[in-house]
């Protein structure tokens, strides 16, 4: 796939960019033309390499729910949070964007290159501002966060410790006059100490999706993505809530009000039927 150019004097030059304090003189660029997504609303998702149990169930959840509702998810296909928000919206079938450090002759980190190869099979981009030939230096990952920022109507900071680089993209955005929503955390896990002090100083913080919608004055966006019908009454009762943003198996359980042992076959047909599929960490998605 060709690598394209635009110049900030390009009409296709994303306008959301000519604002920022040092914007980009040129974007390179893999994939969906900037106006394909730049027309959605668009939230970066951003957060801890160093990902645990309740940062990748949190992660999954709102980039899926996101992604359904036809909103643009912008990353930086980094390990971690990123990795999973991207892969959470390829699920979802949902347009996502991923901004590099580096040239695009490569990618970073290379165990990403088949996540990447899925996000422009699925119609996403991939950007950078950087030429082909650019290696991954240190300093281009705090550059290339002011792009994620700008690139986005809402940062969304899911895990962050109190050292994190995620803290530079908090401030990018804030400077160029995004909104910033953190998801609060375990008050005695290190990878939380950045987001519950970010909420401390006036971030907003998010439980579910619609605090995000509500940011985005989206509140009322509908899912794009084809609903599924069931074969059953059982079936339906549980798309019902996956469609309505209910993840967690146990929630589903709770909710649905079938037996264990149906349930389970419920879920079991649903998944070979290819209506639905697993996010892990017994949580699920509709397909």
């Amino acid at each position: 796939m060709k690598v394209k150019k635009i110049s900030i004097d390009d009409n296709a030059y994303p306008a959301t960019l000519r604002n920022i304090p040092s914007p980009p003189k040129e974007l390179f660029y893999l994939g969906a033309e900037p106006e394909t997504w730049l027309s959605r609303p668009r939230v970066a998702i951003v957060g801890s390499r160093g990902i645990t149990p309740y940062g990748r169930a949190v992660t999954e959840r709102l980039a899926s729910q996101l992604a359904e509702r036809g909103i643009t998810i912008i990353s930086g296909l980094a390990l971690g949070v990123d990795a999973v928000a991207h892969e959470a919206a390829l699920h979802s079938r949902g347009l996502h964007i991923a901004v590099l450090a580096n040239g695009l002759d490569e990618i970073y980190p290379a165990s990403n290159t088949n996540l990447a190869k899925r996000l422009l099979e699925q119609g996403g981009a991939i950007i950078s501002e950087y030429p082909v030939g650019t290696p991954s230096l240190k300093q281009n990952f705090i550059a290339r966060n002011r792009i994620v920022a700008g690139l986005s109507n809402a940062l969304l900071i899911i895990e962050a410790t109190d050292r994190s680089g995620t803290l530079h993209t908090a401030r990018f955005a804030l400077e160029q006059g995004r909104d910033v929503l953190v998801v609060p955390g375990n008050i005695t896990s290190p990878n939380s100490v950045g987001c519950n002090n970010l909420i401390k100083t006036g971030a907003t913080p998010v439980t579910s999706v619609d605090d995000i919608l509500f940011a985005l004055g989206t509140k009322n966006l509908v899912t794009t993505t084809y609903i599924h019908k069931g074969e059953n009454a059982d079936e339906q009762a549980v798309l019902d809530l996956l469609y309505n943003g209910v993840s967690d198996g146990h929630e589903l359980l709770q909710q649905c009000g079938l037996a264990p042992q149906l349930f389970t076959q419920t879920l079991t047909m649903l998944e070979l039927s290819g209506k639905i599929h697993p996010l892990g960490n017994n949580h699920w998605a509709p397909s």
